[in-house]
Order: C-alpha cells, then sequence, then structure tokens
C-alpha cells in the first residue's frame, strides 16, 4: 500500500466515527456523557465490549505469542469464563442495586472516603498506564507505515492520534461509544477473518480446524511444571481474577454495562460477550499458527509483536490482507482507547472532582469537558515516555504484568467489602494499598530468583490477598 491510501483509509474511517458522535452527541449533557441516559441496547454493548476488551494489543500480540507459548494463553481464557461469571452475579446486580455512576462510589458507602479515594486513584494510574501502552502500539504501527514516509515525528503521530479520539467522544462520551465500538470490533473481527483466509489459501490449507488441531504450536494446556508461569492452575485462576478486576472492577468497562437499561440487560450483555469473546481469542490463536508457520516458509525473520504486521503490510497476502489489517488495527486500538479515555474523565470528574455533588448544571458540564482535555493531554505524555522506556517484550505481557501491580488493591478491597462485614480503620486503607504492591513484587522476586518459582499472571491474586490480609490486620471492632 502507498502511505497516499493509507491517509484516504484513514480519513474516511473516521470521517464515519465522526459522523457517529454528531449524531448520537446531539443535546448531549453529563448524564449522557456518563450514563448514554440508561437507553443503550444490550446486544450493542456486548459486540461493542468485545472490541474494547481485545484492543490493539491483542490484535498483534497474541498471535505473536504463539511462536514461544504455543496456544497456552487459552488456559486463561477459559478463566475468564468463571471471572465473568462473577461480574454477571455478584458485581453487576450490586452496582445497579445502588445506581452507581462510578462503581467506586461503593469503596466510600462501605469503607470510607479515603478507601473510595484510593481505589479510583488505583483506577486511574491502572488506566491511563494501560491504555497509553495500548496507543503505544498502534502509533508505533502507524509511524512505520505511514508517518515516516512523510518525515512526521513521532511526537506528532501520538498528537494526532489522541486528538482524534478526543474529536469524536468529547460530547457524547459513553453514549457516542457504544455505537462507535459496534463499529469497531465488526471491523476488527472482519479484518482477523480476511487475513486467516488470505493465509489459508497461500498455504494451500483445505481444513483450517485439522491444520490447527494437528499443529505442533496447537498445545493448550500445560499441567508439567507447577513452578512454571505456563501452568494451568496458575493460568486458569489469573484469568478469573484478571477478568473480575479489569473488567468487573474497572470503571472503563462497567459504565457500558451500565448505561443498559437494567439489571436483566445487562447480564444478557455479559453472558454473550463472553461467549463471543472466548470463540474470537481461539482464532487469534490460530491465526498465530497460520503466522509463524508463514513467516518460516517464507523465510521472514519476524516474531512477537511484529509478526503479524510484517506479514500483513509485506503485500504477500495481497492489498486486501494490508487494507484490512490496518483497518482492523485502528479499529482495534481505537475501540479500547475511546472509552479508555471517557472513563478517566468519568472516574476523575466524579471520584476526585465530585462534580456530581455540585448543583449547577451548566458549572458540572464545563468542569467534565476540561478533565477531558487534561486526560487527553496526560495520555499523550504517557506515551512519549513509553517510548524511551519499553523493553523488548510482548506489550499485552506488560500490561497484565502492570494491572498485577495496580489491580491488586482494587481485588483486595472489594473481596474485603463484598465478602465480610467487618469495618476497617479508613486512613490506614492507603498506606495498606500502596504497601501491598510492593511486597508482591518482593516476593515474586525472591521465589524466582531463589526457588524457581514464577508466579506469571497469579502475582495479581498474590497482590489482592495481601491487600485482603492488611485490611483485615486494620479491622475494627464495628461491623457494617
Amino acid at each position: 500500500m502507498q502511505p497516499i491510501h493509507i491517509v484516504l483509509l484513514i480519513v474516511s474511517y473516521f470521517s464515519v466515527l465522526i459522523l457517529i458522535a454528531y449524531l448520537t452527541g446531539k443535546s448531549a449533557n453529563n448524564q449522557t456523557f456518563f450514563k448514554a441516559n440508561n437507553s443503550s441496547p444490550w446486544y450493542l454493548v456486548a459486540f461493542g465490549m468485545i472490541g474494547a476488551s481485545l484492543s490493539g494489543v491483542t490484535f498483534i500480540s497474541v498471535p505473536g505469542w504463539v511462536e514461544n507459548q504455543q496456544m497456552g494463553y487459552m488456559q486463561m481464557v477459559l478463566g475468564y469464563i468463571l471471572g465473568y461469571t462473577i461480574i454477571g452475579l455478584i458485581l453487576l446486580p450490586l452496582y445497579y442495586k445502588l445506581n452507581l455512576t462510578s462503581i467506586y462510589t461503593y469503596l466510600e458507602e462501605r469503607f470510607g472516603k479515603l478507601s473510595y479515594k484510593t481505589g479510583a486513584s488505583f483506577f486511574l494510574i491502572s488506566r491511563t498506564v494501560g491504555a497509553a501502552f495500548r496507543l503505544f502500539l498502534v502509533a508505533n504501527v502507524l509511524q512505520l507505515i505511514l508517518f515516516d514516509a512523510y518525515g512526521i515525528p513521532f511526537w506528532v503521530t501520538v498528537t494526532i492520534t489522541i486528538l482524534l479520539i478526543w474529536l469524536y467522544t468529547f460530547k457524547g462520551g459513553i453514549k457516542t461509544i457504544v455505537w462507535t465500538d459496534t463499529l469497531q470490533t465488526l471491523f476488527m473481527l472482519i479484518a482477523v477473518g480476511v487475513c486467516i483466509i488470505a493465509i489459508k489459501d497461500a498455504l494451500q490449507i483445505e481444513s483450517l480446524l485439522s491444520y490447527v488441531n494437528e499443529n505442533k504450536l496447537s498445545k493448550i494446556f500445560f499441567f508439567d511444571d507447577v513452578k512454571a508461569g505456563n501452568y494451568f492452575w496458575k493460568q486458569f485462576f489469573s484469568g478469573a481474577f484478571i477478568a473480575v478486576v479489569m473488567t468487573g472492577l474497572d470503571q472503563d468497562m462497567m459504565q457500558k454495562n451500565l448505561t443498559c437499561r437494567s439489571l436483566k440487560d445487562a447480564q444478557k450483555n455479559m453472558f454473550w460477550f463472553t461467549l463471543v469473546l472466548v470463540i474470537v481469542n481461539f482464532f487469534f490463536l490460530a491465526l498465530g499458527i497460520l503466522l509463524t508457520d508463514f513467516a518460516t516458509q517464507n523465510g521472514i525473520d519476524a516474531h512477537k509483536d511484529q509478526l503479524f504486521p510484517t506479514i500483513a503490510m509485506s503485500g504477500k497476502l495481497g492489498i486486501a490482507a494490508s487494507l484490512f489489517f490496518l483497518l482492523g488495527l485502528i479499529a482495534a486500538a481505537y475501540s479500547s482507547a475511546d472509552s479508555a479515555l471517557t472513563s478517566l474523565t468519568t472516574s476523575f470528574s466524579i471520584d476526585i472532582l465530585e462534580i456530581d455533588k455540585k448543583e449547577d448544571e451548566a458549572e458540572k458540564e464545563k468542569t467534565r469537558k476540561k478533565i477531558h482535555v487534561l486526560f487527553s493531554f496526560i495520555l499523550v505524555i504517557t506515551i512519549l515516555i513509553f517510548k524511551y522506556f519499553i523493553a523488548d517484550e510482548s506489550v499485552i505481557a506488560k500490561i497484565f504484568q502492570f494491572a498485577g501491580y495496580t489491580y491488586g488493591p482494587l481485588l483486595g478491597l472489594y473481596a474485603f467489602g463484598l465478602f465480610t462485614k467487618l469495618k476497617v480503620k479508613d486512613k490506614l486503607v492507603p498506606y495498606i494499598c500502596i504497601l501491598s504492591p510492593f511486597l508482591t513484587f518482593g516476593i515474586s522476586y525472591y521465589t524466582k530468583h531463589n526457588l524457581d518459582f514464577d508466579f506469571g499472571f497469579f502475582i495479581l491474586i498474590l497482590n489482592g490477598l495481601l491487600t485482603f490480609l492488611g485490611l483485615l490486620a486494620i479491622k475494627t471492632k464495628h461491623y457494617a
């Protein structure tokens, strides 16, 4: 593809998103921005959440994982099923019962204001870094295949990337995102399908499922070494808890669910979302097998995050594969990033500034718009920092690794709140939540280097447990 073709694709794509933003943003107010006036059809929310869950990171990194990890990632995906069941049966009923805009409001009612602010702050840090990681990946690809050809520096690429998100979310917020995410998820899934078919034809494969099943990289279950990071039960329960914290305790993902008309609709959304997500992840791993074999047979030296982009944009699979790869990458990245920007704006506005407690509607809306601009700027700065500090490792592994440390305290807080009736000394909660990740890191480092035991993604559970025990240590004699 020529750079001008890519420019035309991007312009056309975002023209459609901005048109949707215009149609959904008419007469929008803060209630529209934060909760879409509780009028979102559940099936649109379910379909759009797939793209937001997968993101540009999954789009590129999961296929690149197969070469070294085989299909072991499915162990985590199976754990997601348990996690999403917990969300549907325990967390969603709680959120709807309390009629929450920000899910962290629960922590104030359960423990106190400092606990509430602590939980919201951990989310803000986690989601800012996570969204920046995802956008960093896409900005790098766009820089390589487009902006370098015009001599445009990376910081300009990043600024344009964030500006485009701001343009179609600043007015309608979550109401716009429910519709744009549906379109972006569709583009992403079509892209995966087109690329699978293109490689299948290139390798002259008759039956895709038979080819994947018989391939040496198709191993899913690993029970051999309990010390290994890919040991089944570690991966399975890590997947369950990652689903709980990165969806059920995440304002970004739950904000979409809370736009549904009723709890029943939100639970239907969660059920169908889970089913489709498992299937989609399987096809991403199958794509990884095809990409790895295609690279081997064609002498292409590309691995991990470079594998999919290198093959798709090489022209060896035809212009359609290159076109849909780029379209799918942009769609996957933006379906995650746009909701992240909106949820960050929501959480900071509601949880930190508490604008919902103010009476002047015009002032509340003005403040929300300023926060939206602020977080757009923060994302630009964070991505530029990652440009110089990110290590040579699959980006998805870094996101989950980081999430284990920042979402762990949220897991501990909610577990303690839901499964005990104890109260805690609210003023000590921030210290427990800050200390816990450091203890987790120390334990993980020691066991890996001295006992040859790798916690892997299980680090999240360890962190949550330490937070839970810390809260138990500062309990009071009173009950909730």
